[in-house]
């Protein structure tokens, strides 16, 4: 175990078993399926959630942990001898997370005043905040001071990219999400959104009405923001595993990628999009010193 913790959330959509070998400690999000709640990646696991969401006709509602919660695990570690913790979020304009962590911080102190925490905001989402932290981990790992890894961190934080489609509007309009242009849904819940996180904003970069064309602007748009450097790249999906390899594909055709894995969406980012979302995170490793 290294000697400085790393604590993060499921929506980093880290899979499960690098998590473990990395020694990551991750807090779930909940999400309200009616007087249900599950706690996601947990009780809520991709396969079952994204098959029961086919039919829905109201989306749930979704909620950060608790300072509580991430407190309990600044504890656990504390407890076990660690004495710095790097906790890496979701960006802060788009949940409570970072919040929730700061409070817990604050607590913390309180009982081991010698234990030192780092809130960090990745000002992303899914594995571009997971890449943020699966480096942070092995720095760690190898040695690395927290205030090395906090640096490494917000170095990531303007190169690392989500891009993103979904396979419908239908999921970001039972959401509230398209706003109050209802007479257009009929004709629009085929238009495949491109989306991405900017600023720390979720933010659209374009559409099309086809798969084939909607993957082409992704990879182009990747290919035109790296240039030449080589890249980590993850690619995401909602129970659309085929979608994905195909994506991946495409991608490392046209670029360099050292590193690259398959992972679920989180079922609490999954309830925005829908079952069929496909996407990749990124970032240039020669940019960052990666």
């Amino acid at each position: 175990m290294s000697r400085i913790g790393i604590v993060t959330d499921s929506i980093a959509c880290i899979p499960v078993k690098m998590m473990e070998e990395l020694h990551i400690e991750w807090v779930p999000y909940y999400i309200h399926r009616g007087t249900e709640t599950l706690r996601d990646r947990v009780t809520a696991t991709s396969q079952s959630f994204y098959q029961w969401m086919i039919s829905v006709e109201k989306v749930p509602t979704t909620a950060n942990p608790s300072p509580g919660e991430y407190l309990a695990k600044y504890v656990q570690l504390a407890e076990q001898g660690v004495r710095e913790i790097a906790s890496i979020h979701v960006s802060s304009k788009a949940s409570g997370a970072v919040a929730a962590a700061s409070a817990a911080t604050k607590m913390l102190n309180e009982k081991f005043p010698r234990v030192r925490v780092e809130v960090l905001d990745t000002l992303n989402v899914q594995m571009a905040q997971g890449w943020m932290v699966i480096e942070a981990a092995r720095a760690a790992l190898a040695g690395a001071s927290l205030n090395a890894i906090v640096e490494m961190v917000r170095q990531m934080v303007p190169v690392t990219r989500m891009i993103q489609t979904a396979d419908t509007l239908k999921y970001l309009y039972l959401g509230g999400r398209i706003g109050g242009a209802k007479h257009l849904v009929a004709s629009v819940l085929d238009i495949k959104p491109i989306i991405s996180m900017e600023d720390g904003l979720i933010t659209a970069l374009g559409q099309a009405r086809t798969t084939k064309k909607v993957y082409r602007q992704m990879v182009d748009k990747l290919d035109q923001a790296v240039g030449q450097s080589a890249v980590k790249v993850a690619y995401v999906h909602a129970a659309a595993k085929a979608e994905a390899e195909k994506l991946k594909g495409l991608v490392e055709e046209r670029v360099e990628v050292v590193e690259s894995f398959i992972t679920d969406l989180a079922p609490a980012l999954g309830v925005h999009t829908g079952p069929g979302t496909v996407g990749f995170c990124y970032y240039p490793v020669l940019d960052t010193g990666g």
